[in-house]
C-alpha cells in the first residue's frame, strides 16, 4: 500500500511541476528572463488558461492529501 501511494505521489509531482510549467508567465519575474516578456497582451485570461488553473489547482490539493494519507500510513507503521 505504502510502495503504491509512493508512486502515486510521484506521478502527481512530476504531473504537477509540468502543469506549473504550462502557465503564462505574469511578467516582472523570472519569465522575463528566459524570454517571457516578449508575449502579445491579448487582454484577459482564456478559457485554456482558466482550465489549467483548475488542472493545477486539482492535482495539487490531491497531491496533499495523498502526502497526508502516505504519511499516516508511515506513521502507523502499515
Amino acid at each position: 500500500m505504502i510502495l503504491g501511494l509512493s508512486i502515486f505521489v510521484m506521478l502527481l509531482s512530476v504531473l504537477l511541476v509540468l502543469l506549473v510549467l504550462m502557465h503564462k508567465g505574469k511578467g516582472g519575474g523570472l519569465s522575463d528572463m528566459f524570454g517571457g516578456g516578449v508575449t502579445s497582451s491579448l487582454g484577459g485570461s482564456s478559457v485554456v488558461e482558466r482550465n489549467l488553473d483548475r488542472m493545477t489547482v486539482g492535482i495539487a490539493v490531491a497531491w496533499i492529501l495523498a502526502i497526508v494519507v502516505l504519511g499516516l500510513l508511515i506513521n502507523r507503521g502499515m
